[in-house]
């Protein structure tokens, strides 16, 4: 057997969604008894119970399609494609299961941690018989979601390290924006189901590789102790113990929720690393850039749109298009912010002559002002976001002639998606770094 046969039978041994559905029964996930037997006694009898969802699908394709609009993204047009031969698992985007008993009594349900906000979409029940591994694995896969990213990034700025905060974000974009594009480019689907059980379908009408979560879960631990270690004094030994305990807990819960196969998040892990060899160095020429010159803004703005223009390109209208408005928004927002921050003063980074910093004693009104920060930020951010929302969606839908009676479907269509995400997170990145630090000053809490 040659070197290319082997490479081509590990990479297939490492794609087989039957290695997922092994990882998930020996973690204690297992779909109901009911369903797994009848799927295996009568693969049509699956078909049946998908058959109502289908028909519902195309109901509403056609209702949009008569009013002019495009189909939803759970639509056949909008599905991603089953890989030829795959086995008899869903097309990315369709509703994988339906939980039909309770099971065994001495096993706890679980359902799914989110519906998929745009389509509807609602996964599997599954019988879970270790609870303390569920709720860890989705701690770890909440480190690759908006509610994490939402605190963890505007916690740096606000309250350990403006500079280190704003360079993660960097880091963060970069590899979050090509992880989204190589998925649009290699277009290969989500683990089939059955035999994997699937505790998520938020992402589920996204491609599967690499997994953008084992990335996330990579650059930033990394990131932040190359960022950190020799700025501030701590031992190398918890960056080194914090590394892989971060990566290895969010690569292996995108497993155990079922959305990934283990080809995936090894792709995305070395995927990443690789980025950062490629990149880093240049991290801080970009964020002395964005502090300084003095069509910073401009030019943030106008290269962040035709990043995401090219993306949006790569493939059909998915809600990984909205994750990239996000993504891409966010960034712009952020570095925006930071440049007429450090033009009026209101966060200005040590000098270099003082590093490395030392750590502060943790006192109470130490501790009380970083409370009172988060605090006040998160709310001014979460009303700026609601703002945004509500100016933002009947905005587009009035340009492009698209009802918003219903925003759910209404967010359906690109043309509504796209600008809600790209403006509403670019200003909530730019009161991440302006606005906030601005009342954090007048309030005399900065």
């Amino acid at each position: 057997m040659s070197v290319r046969q082997r490479l081509v039978q590990l990479v297939g041994s490492l794609q087989d969604p039957q290695k997922v559905a092994r990882f998930q029964r020996l973690c204690g996930v297992e779909a109901p008894v009911s369903r797994t037997a009848t799927a295996a006694a009568d693969p049509r009898e699956d078909e049946k119970a998908e058959a109502p969802l289908a028909g519902e699908s195309r109901r509403r394709e056609r209702q949009l399609g008569a009013s002019g609009g495009p189909p939803p993204p759970e639509s056949d047009r909008n599905q991603c494609p089953a890989k030829p031969g795959g086995g008899g698992g869903a097309p990315n985007g369709v509703r994988n299961g339906r939980a039909t008993e309770l099971g065994p009594a001495s096993q706890r349900r679980a359902g799914v941690l989110r519906r998929n906000s745009l389509t509807g979409e609602e996964g599997q029940l599954a019988h879970v018989s270790n609870m303390p591994l569920y709720y860890l694995f989705c701690f770890g896969t909440e480190l690759g979601n908006e509610l994490f990213y939402i605190l963890f990034f505007p916690f740096w700025i606000w309250n350990l390290d403006a500079l280190v905060g704003r360079r993660l974000v960097v880091i963060w974009v970069l590899a979050m924006y090509l992880g989204q594009c190589t998925k649009d480019i290699i277009r290969w689907p989500r683990p089939a189901s059955p035999p994997v059980v699937k505790l998520e379908v938020f992402y589920n009408s996204e491609y599967s590789m690499p997994s953008t979560h084992a990335m996330s879960g990579t650059a930033i631990p990394i990131s932040m102790i190359l960022l950190t270690y020799g700025r501030w004094q701590y031992p190398l030994i918890y960056g080194l113990i914090l590394i892989p305990c971060w990566c290895s807990l969010v690569c292996l819960s995108r497993i155990y929720m079922g959305m990934h196969s283990i080809l995936d998040v090894i792709a995305g892990f070395v995927y990443t690393i690789l980025i950062l060899a490629i990149f880093y160095p240049f991290v801080d020429l970009i964020d002395n850039f964005n502090q300084t010159h003095k069509y910073a803004p401009l030019i943030i703005i106008g290269l962040h749109l035709a990043l995401g223009i090219f993306s949006f390109t790569l493939d059909t209208w998915s809600t990984s298009r909205g994750d990239t408005a996000e993504i891409l928004g966010s960034g712009a927002g952020i570095a925006c912010g930071s440049h007429f921050t450090y033009k009026m003063g209101l966060i200005l980074d040590p000098p270099l002559d003082i590093l490395p910093l030392p750590r502060h004693p943790i006192s109470v009104t130490l501790f009380g002002k970083a409370i009172l920060r988060i605090l006040l930020g998160m709310l001014f951010v979460l009303v700026v976001r609601d703002i945004m929302k509500r100016i933002t969606i009947p905005l587009a839908c009035k340009i492009f002639n698209i009802p918003c009676d219903d925003v759910r479907k209404a967010r359906q269509h690109m043309e509504v998606e796209l600008p809600y995400r790209y403006l509403t997170y670019g200003m909530v990145g730019f009161s991440i770094t302006f606005f906030v630090p601005y009342v954090f000053f007048f309030i005399g809490i900065s």
